[in-house]
This record gives C-alpha cells, sequence and structure tokens, in this order.
C-alpha cells in the first residue's frame, strides 16, 4: 500500500480510537457520570487521550461542564450563539485553550477529577505524548506515513469536535426544548455526540439515542464493554432534566 494511502487509513483509525476515548472517557463517564470505568480501562483511555490529543482531562471536564452550566447564554466557553458559527467551528481550539487555562474554571468545575503521579509525570505534558506516538508511527511505517496519519487525525479531530458545538448548536432536529439540534450523519462521524439534543435534554444519561432512527455508535460499545465487566451504566432509563426554554422552539431544518 502506498505511503500515503497507508498514512489516510491510519490516520482514520487513530481519530476513531481518540474520538471513543473522548466521548465515553471524557464525556460520559469523567464529565456527567453517566457510567464508572475500571481502572484498566481507564488506564488504556488516559494513555490514548495523552498519545492523541494532549488533553489533560480535568481541563476538559471544566469546560464541557460550565458549557453545560451557561448554555448558549454569557459564560458558554463556546457557543456559536455568542460569537458566531465560524468562531466556533474553526477556532473551538481556541475557545477551549482560553477556558481551559483559567485555574478558576478548572478549580471550579473538575474539583472531583484525580490529579496523581502519572499527571504529574507524564499526562499533563501534552507534547510528551503526542510525540511518542508520532515517533512510534515514524519508526513503524516511516516519515511519510507519519505525516499524512498525524494531518488526518488532527484535521478530524479538531473538525468534527468543532462541530458537535457548532452544528450542534446552530441547526438540526429539536425533539427537546433546549437549545441543542440533534444530526444524525454528525453522530455518525463523532461516535454518537451529534445527538446534541437528546445530550443537553438528559446529560446524566450514558445512552444518546433517545427516539426511532437514532443511533449512537458510543452506546453499542458502552453495551460490549458492559459485558466484559468494564463498564458500570449509571442507569440505563432516559432521565430527562428541567431544560430551559428556547425563545422559539421551531427546529431548523435537519441538515
Amino acid at each position: 500500500m502506498p505511503p500515503v494511502l497507508t498514512g489516510i487509513v491510519l490516520g482514520v483509525c487513530i481519530f476513531q480510537v481518540a474520538g471513543l476515548a473522548t466521548t465515553l472517557y471524557l464525556h460520559r463517564a469523567l464529565a456527567h457520570r453517566a457510567m464508572k470505568v475500571s481502572a484498566p480501562l481507564a488506564a488504556v483511555f488516559r494513555v490514548v487521550i495523552w498519545m492523541s490529543s494532549g488533553i489533560r482531562p480535568r481541563q476538559w471536564v471544566a469546560v464541557h461542564r460550565k458549557h453545560h452550566a451557561f448554555t448558549d447564554i454569557p459564560g458558554d466557553p463556546h457557543s456559536p450563539k455568542l460569537v458566531g458559527f465560524l468562531a466556533v467551528q474553526f477556532n473551538n481550539v481556541g475557545l477551549y485553550r482560553r477556558a481551559a487555562r483559567d485555574a478558576d474554571v478548572v478549580a471550579r468545575y473538575s474539583r472531583d477529577i484525580r490529579h496523581d503521579i502519572w499527571d504529574r509525570l507524564f499526562l499533563d505534558h501534552a507534547l510528551l505524548g503526542v510525540g511518542i506516538a508520532m515517533a512510534a508511527v515514524w519508526a513503524g511505517l516511516g516519515w511519510e506515513v507519519m505525516l499524512v496519519a498525524a494531518g488526518v487525525h488532527v484535521v478530524l479531530y479538531m473538525f468534527l469536535n468543532a462541530a458537535v458545538n457548532a452544528v450542534g448548536h446552530a441547526w438540526g432536529k429539536a425533539p427537546y426544548p433546549n437549545t441543542a439540534f440533534n444530526n444524525q450523519w454528525l453522530a455518525w462521524l463523532t461516535v454518537g455526540e451529534g445527538l446534541h439534543n437528546n445530550h443537553h435534554a438528559a446529560p446524566s444519561s450514558a445512552r444518546f439515542a433517545h427516539h426511532r432512527a437514532e443511533f449512537d455508535p458510543g452506546w453499542w460499545a458502552i453495551l460490549a464493554l458492559s459485558r466484559l465487566k468494564l463498564v458500570s451504566v449509571r442507569h440505563r432509563d432516559i432521565r430527562l432534566r428541567q431544560a430551559r426554554p428556547r425563545a422559539s422552539t421551531a427546529a431548523s431544518p435537519a441538515s
């Protein structure tokens, strides 16, 4: 297989693994406590996130929890209704970093997230983790594959995660009265994260698909891991929270 094609395939695979770790561990397990993850699997997720993105879990959790506390009102770290769709879609990383660097935000919204010796020695050093991953690919498959795989992964991870915040608060289907929207096409690409209206309606639920013709690949992974006794779900039924009504409950056409 040509190096470029190998790099593309590898980059997509890395993105899928990173996306799975993000939605299952950072989002559903840590940020919302919708499920518990066994210690061995949590260690795997932490290393995957470190080597694929360099994200510090307590910062990610803090930014996301603040988003839920101030959804689409002043205080939301990345609302397209406040800063514009393009700003979120193309500068989501900048908006995230601004909030993540605020020590008060991190202290307030992620005080329950542990910071242990592994964080201090390794996981807090983003460039180290990403550098090790890139060096491993370079050593095993060559520099061309490494560059292409890294480029594909970075573009997909940054662009599609930004789309969850941008598209997910701009248009789609809105079965529940909140300011987020469902987009099934985005859910296929982001391991279920595109069902954003459902998630805001029931943030403590590990399952994002609530209705017919909705599919949450992340939930399928959770069911498989549950059978292996690697995760335990907080509750399997959908428990809706009382939503803050939008100015207009009419949904935009589904994209």
